[in-house]
């Protein structure tokens, strides 16, 4: 049977198939489907949401040497969380075979670098897998599991985002049962102490050799020949371009296992063409090595290491052609960056925190990062997940010890709160800083699509389980000055932010409201209740002042004509921070 799936719909088929038993994660796009499409497979297998992406990977390297099939999917700066286990893990081989996906994203659609794990292959010394479409992404996981077995070694699955989100015709086949292999206890494997490691260092370099030959020998990589006096060195979505720009001009060299290079092969195939291009996205990885091999070819040079590539792109610079687009006037193209959704319990809290003077505002990654943009420009600093408080941490110190007249506010979201921002409010308690970290805790992880999180109350496949109480958490790391708000009451926010501000000691404020897009559950209601309604405007009393735009809802729009607000009824759903913040009371919720 055929089946159109995305990339990651594949990856978590080829799962299925490949045997494997056991998976974790950490949400973050492009990598979250992965996750999302395995845990449906509950009778086969164990899948996991993780805290982060160290504890996802080191979950499954724990199976793996419990002798079960394992994976692990992440994000590309994923993958620098969980690189302290994977060099490891690197070093001492595997019992069952583990895979680890890496969803590069170049372009930065929805993360803070474009990295290009690529490196990490190299670095690690570990096998690499890039599959161009989604079934290469299904066939690569097994083939993945079977080469991690054989070569006793993790195997690294590089994505990207045109491979994860575009979809492909797909053939099914039926699953591997392949079992677990008997766990034997064996430190000197499994336990890198300097003693032991030292030996693993030397067969971590014999094992190279052989997954050289492994690469040479590998039908991943093959040869596609038509016209020889263009050849083209590809993998992955640059190898689709490729094709559509030269189609059968130009002859081809695909690349599927992509680290170790099978340089024997590159080396016979640059034999044969005329002129030779490598053509990838982001970073020189293929050309670099070819060229440090002694063998001539183009690539960088005249392809971008910035940003997608693209069919248009390489017609331009490899053959100076312009593809013909449609002609629009772009005047007439509305500037729509994103923003907080209208009814964001985010929205209250940013409002009253920008009215604060000598504050600096350290952000985190997730929603609450737009709080860095116009009309509420608030957050200050964006760097990494949980680096908010102990960015925030340092600051203060350089604040204090140089006598700076300036107070930091540190704000991180609850899931991110879970992933690494413990460890950081730990070393605010611990080194006794004073700043004021607030904790945005939306009830669910939302930037990615509402995965479940520690403090959500269920797990990745539907169980239910504790859900972590953030206030006493806090309070059992040291944190003496804890509240909870809710940051849609605007009073209440500004009245507790002024509290924390005023204190020369740690304190943290946590804002508890659900996402105002997450499907309530029975103990949502119960808590919050049936809070949802519609806002009206009375434009008789609207003066046109503006005060509520500022909020930043997408919900309010000012009508230029008539100088007054009206609010969009299908987006409101009646917050009632505009109600709080227009002067002249022009605004109330309906029905009441």
């Amino acid at each position: 049977m055929k089946k159109l799936l995305t990339g990651n719909e594949a990856v978590a088929r080829g799962a299925f198939e490949a045997g494997i038993t056991f998976a974790a994660a950490y949400p973050g796009t492009p990598s979250t489907e992965i996750l999302e499409n395995i845990a449906p497979y509950k009778k086969e297998i164990t899948a996991e949401w993780a805290p982060n992406e160290k504890v996802a990977l080191e979950s499954a390297i724990g199976a793996s040497i419990a002798g079960a099939r394992a994976l692990a999917a992440m994000k590309q700066v994923g993958v620098n969380v969980a690189a302290d286990p994977l060099f490891s893990f690197a070093y001492t081989g595997v019992n069952g075979g583990i895979v680890l996906v890496s969803a590069d994203e170049p372009g930065i659609h929805s993360s803070q670098n474009e990295q290009d794990n690529r490196m990490y292959a190299k670095f690690a010394k570990v096998p690499m897998l890039e599959p161009s479409n989604s079934q290469e992404a299904k066939d690569m996981v097994k083939i993945a599991v079977e080469t991690s077995e054989k070569y006793d070694t993790l195997v690294l699955l590089r994505m990207t985002t045109r491979i994860c989100h575009s979809k492909s015709l797909v053939e099914l086949k039926e699953r591997e049962e392949v079992g677990k292999k008997d766990y034997i206890k064996n430190p000197q494997k499994y336990a890198t102490t300097p003693a032991y490691a030292r030996g693993m260092r030397v067969n971590i370099e014999r094992r190279l050799k052989t997954l050289v030959d492994a690469s040479n020998e590998s039908e991943l990589n093959y040869f596609e020949w038509h016209d020889k006096k263009i050849g083209i060195i590809s993998s992955g979505v640059a190898y689709q371009h490729a094709k559509e720009v030269f189609g059968d001009r130009a002859s081809y060299l695909k690349l599927g296992f992509t680290f170790p290079l099978p340089m024997k092969k590159i080396q016979k195939f640059a034999a044969q063409v005329e002129t030779l291009y490598v053509i990838e996205e982001v970073e020189p990885y293929i050309e670099e090595q070819i060229k440090a091999a002694g063998i001539a070819c183009i690539g960088k040079e005249k392809i971008p290491n910035i940003g997608e590539l693209n069919a248009d792109i390489i017609a331009k610079v490899l053959l100076g052609e312009e593809r013909p687009v449609i002609e629009c006037d772009a005047s007439d193209v509305v500037s729509r960056p994103p923003t907080l959704c209208a009814g964001c319990p985010h929205r209250g809290f940013f409002y009253e925190l920008s009215k604060k003077k000598n504050v600096m505002v350290t952000g985190d990654i997730g929603c609450y990062g737009l709080g860095v943009a116009d009309p509420l420009n608030t957050v200050d600093t964006i760097i990494c997940m949980g680096a908010s408080i102990s960015a925030g941490h340092g600051a203060q110190k350089a604040f204090n010890r140089h006598n700076t007249n300036t107070r930091v506010v540190s704000v991180i979201g609850d899931s991110t709160f879970f992933h690494t921002g413990i460890n950081s409010l730990l070393d605010v308690s611990y080194n006794r800083s004073n700043t004021v970290s607030v904790i945005l805790d939306n009830r669910i992880t939302g930037m990615t699509g509402h995965q479940e999180n520690p403090g959500s109350g269920y797990t990745l496949q539907g169980m239910p389980t504790k859900d972590i109480d953030i206030p006493n958490l806090c309070k059992a790391m040291g944190i003496e000055n804890v509240k909870v708000v809710n940051p849609l009451k605007l009073n209440e926010v500004k009245t507790t932010l002024n509290w924390a501000l005023e204190l020369d000691e740690p304190s943290v404020i946590v804002t508890r409201w659900p996402c105002v897009l997450k499907k309530h559950s029975e103990i949502d209601i119960e808590e919050f209740g049936d809070y949802k309604g519609l806002c009206s405007v009375d434009v008789d009393q609207c003066i046109g002042c503006k005060k509520c735009i500022k909020t930043g809802c997408p919900a309010l729009q000012f009508d230029k004509k008539s100088k007054k607000v009206k609010i969009d009824k299908i987006q409101c759903i009646g917050c009632e921070v505009c109600v709080q913040v227009c002067p002249v009371n022009a605004i109330n919720k309906v029905g009441e």
